[in-house]
Formats: C-alpha cells, sequence, structure tokens
C-alpha cells in the first residue's frame, strides 16, 4: 500500500463515505445520513479521516475532539483490506490530531457483540472500562 494517504474529508466526499459505512462499518447510527455527516464536516473540518489506496476509499475513522475529551466513532476498514495496518493508520492519524489538540485520552464507541473490533482495539493499545456505562437518549425522531 505504497499509495495509501490519510486525509481529512471534504463535503463532495460525503456520498462515497456513507456509502463506503453500508459495506465496512458494523451497525448504523441515528447519524449516518447525509445531513449528520455534512454538519461533523462543518463543524470540525479535520474530524473525519480518510484513508484512500490509489484514491479508492479504504477505511475512515471519526476523531472528535470537544475541547474536554477525544472520542473516536466510526473506525472501519474495508472488508478485503483488513489485517493491511489500514485501521492501524488511521488510529495513529487521529491519536496524533488529538495530541496537538492537548487530549489526553481518547475513547471508542465498540458495539459489544462486535467480537472482531474488540481485538482491534485491543491491539491497539485500548482497554474496556467495563465500570463506565453509555447512556443515550434520541434527541429526534428519525422516520427511516
Amino acid at each position: 500500500m505504497t499509495d495509501m494517504r490519510i486525509r481529512p474529508a471534504v463535503p463532495a466526499d460525503l456520498d462515497t463515505v456513507l456509502a463506503f459505512w453500508r459495506t465496512a462499518a458494523e451497525g448504523t447510527s441515528i447519524s449516518d445520513d447525509r445531513d449528520g455527516v455534512a454538519r461533523l464536516v462543518a463543524r470540525d473540518p479535520e474530524a473525519l479521516l480518510l484513508a484512500e489506496d490509489a484514491g479508492e476509499l479504504v477505511g475512515t475513522v471519526i476523531a472528535g475532539f470537544d475541547g474536554w475529551r477525544c472520542h473516536l466513532y466510526r473506525l472501519a476498514v474495508h472488508p478485503g483490506r483488513r489485517r493491511r495496518g489500514i485501521g492501524s493508520a488511521l488510529l495513529a492519524a487521529a491519536e496524533e490530531r488529538f495530541v496537538r489538540l492537548g487530549g489526553r485520552r481518547g475513547d471508542a464507541m465498540v458495539l459489544t457483540r462486535n467480537e472482531r473490533a474488540h481485538l482491534a482495539w485491543r491491539a491497539a493499545g485500548y482497554a474496556p472500562e467495563e465500570h463506565w456505562r453509555r447512556w443515550m437518549k434520541p434527541l429526534a425522531d428519525r422516520t427511516d
């Protein structure tokens, strides 16, 4: 993968990213729509990182920093490209971003049922914090 590069997403990438997530990401989110991703890119243009190999999208990660905490979402690698260092490269880029912004610790949202992801996150040096539980409340009804 000598042609791989990591770059922030731009508005022209949104449809490609959404299609990619349908293939490469585990599960869906209430924010997995064009408007949600457009808001992310507009609010924080460096948060959505894309890995491309010879111009083809092969991986993504959202590296969100709210000024207090560093959050990782949507680490996804094309199923045919896994175990080639793409996820590691994306996490390294995300962590470099966090350090540059003054972040001290990254946390990741990982589905409980996604055992393959658990292995990848552990290999990257992350560990679950069993004493925390995610609490959520949808703020808007979604019709799809």
